[in-house]
């Protein structure tokens, strides 16, 4: 897909998140010498490994980059794909140094991938690898509470992070914060309610936010309200998912749905969980699907016209080939590095608002900050203060109901009593943090007159130089 989109002089994944990040440097504050700091990788571990898979031996290749250690632990994600290559993933850990510091989770950037198609291996075949590459992980200092902090990405899920976690575990078992040795783990793990679907949660606030900005309202000839805008998302992983079911459930009309092989359509609005079941019963393919038009040339949808579009699958799938052809008023990148630096020149010379990924996806790295703070503190968001908030309420209204003379029924009492569940913290922290990192940038966008992606680049490395400075460098200087 990524070949369709792109011409073959256009830059690979690395050298464009370079090349954004030197259009934002230009409007940072930092020094150069502090520029050449945070956009150098700091270490790279590369490990191949033997793994036996139908009586043969089949060697394994994995990554882990740690681009910033300016703040400790390192974070980000572990994907499975036969497209994992070094350039990939230095380049993906350079986003998480971004995008964390663009939402304030005081996390350096990390990333990791192991080079196989998880299809191609059985779940005891892929239990052995990821164990086995946890160990190297283990072995080489590049995992731990405080050092760094995968998390599930393409190809991986609560399952894979169990298998690190108990890994962990096993070769350091007086750590007695190891669950935080990895987020995204299920609940019976020691997870947190709510990461499964941050990412996509974090996309709906992100979008809600930028559409209630005038600026963009006027740029895109919209009210404003998410209710009734027209959306076409490609990718129905767990973000695209998740990012449809919180724009459906909020009014929005999902027209289009892309997947590799082929893409959902229907003008009047798709229905996400049917469409989900759907694919689910028959193989995984939308093919089939009675109550949308099937449409075998995927990549095409993405040209359909709508209001937002949200590119939530794999990097460059907007290039030179297709970006001129692009209808959608704004695009909301939930994947990274979904446009390339020569075709977000031409979406934006067109008109269309680009939320950057650095700051639009942010929302599985700020619940994983959650997550991870959850288990050093080994105590459940809202145990500790659910009942006395309820008891707090209940005095006030019983005082209230007194004063008015007018008793609640009991139904409106318990919805008003109601004390915060872990989810609705974790929600609300994340709401929160979204709408913060949306404003800075846009206050930073209109101060300087520059693209929502150079400010909150430009915000980034601004928050980082401070860091940076804060602390000082041992063995810099003489």
């Amino acid at each position: 897909l990524t070949n369709k989109a792109t011409e073959d002089d256009e830059p690979k994944f690395l050298r464009a998140v370079e090349m954004f990040f030197d259009r934002a440097a230009k409007h940072s504050n930092a020094s150069e010498e502090t520029l050449k700091h945070i956009k150098s990788t700091d270490s790279v571990l590369s490990v191949t490994f033997p793994v036996e898979k139908d009586g043969k031996t089949v060697m394994i290749r994995g990554y882990r980059s740690q681009h910033s250690r300016h703040r400790l632990p390192c974070k980000g994600g572990i994907r499975f794909s036969s497209a994992v290559d070094l350039q990939e993933v230095e380049a993906l850990s350079a986003l998480m140094t971004y995008k964390c510091a663009v939402v304030d989770v005081p996390f350096g950037g990390g990333k990791g991938g192991i080079m196989i198609d998880p299809k191609e291996w059985t779940e005891a075949e892929l239990e052995r690898i990821t164990r086995r590459f946890t160990l190297e992980l283990c072995q080489k200092n590049f995992i731990g509470p405080g050092v760094d902090v995968p998390a599930p990405d393409v190809g991986t899920g609560p399952r894979e992070m169990g298998w690190i976690a108990d890994t962990y575990r096993n070769f350091n078992p007086q750590d007695v914060n190891g669950a935080a040795c990895v987020t995204g783990k299920a609940l019976s793990l020691g997870g947190v309610r709510g990461r499964t679907e941050a990412t996509g949660l974090g996309v709906y606030y992100g979008v809600r936010e930028f559409l209630s900005f005038p600026e963009v309202q006027a740029k895109m000839k919209n009210s404003g309200k998410i209710d009734g805008t027209s959306v076409v998302i490609q990718g129905f992983g767990n973000v695209g998912y998740w990012a449809a079911k919180f724009f459906e459930a909020n009014g929005a009309k999902i027209t289009g749905i892309i997947e590799h092989d082929v893409a959902a359509y229907n003008k009047d609005g798709i229905n996400v969980e049917q469409l989900a079941l759907w694919r689910k019963e028959n193989g995984g393919s939308f093919r089939g699907f009675p109550d949308a038009q099937i449409i075998e040339n995927p990549m095409s949808v993405l040209e359909a016209e709508c209001d937002v579009l949200i590119p939530a699958a794999l990097e460059r799938q907007i290039g030179m080939r297709n970006a001129h052809k692009i209808r959608a008023k704004l695009i909301g990148e939930a994947a990274n590095g979904p446009v390339t630096p020569a075709a977000d020149e031409v979406l934006r010379n067109n008109g269309a608002v680009i939320i950057p990924d650095l700051l639009l996806n942010a929302g599985g790295v700020c619940v994983s900050y959650f997550e991870w703070a959850k288990n050093l503190s080994h105590l459940r968001f809202g145990r500790m203060n659910k009942r006395w908030d309820e008891r707090s309420k209940e005095q006030l209204l019983s005082l209230v109901e007194g004063n008015a003379g007018h008793p609640l029924t009991e139904v409106e009492r318990r919805q008003l009593i109601h004390g915060a569940e872990e989810h609705e913290l974790v929600y609300s922290g994340l709401e929160d943090t979204m709408i913060v990192a949306c404003n800075e940038t846009r206050q930073t966008a209109n101060a300087k007159n520059i693209d929502y992606r150079t400010a909150a680049l430009a915000n980034s490395i601004n928050k980082i130089a401070a860091s940076l400075a804060g602390s000082g460098s041992i063995f810099t200087h003489a």
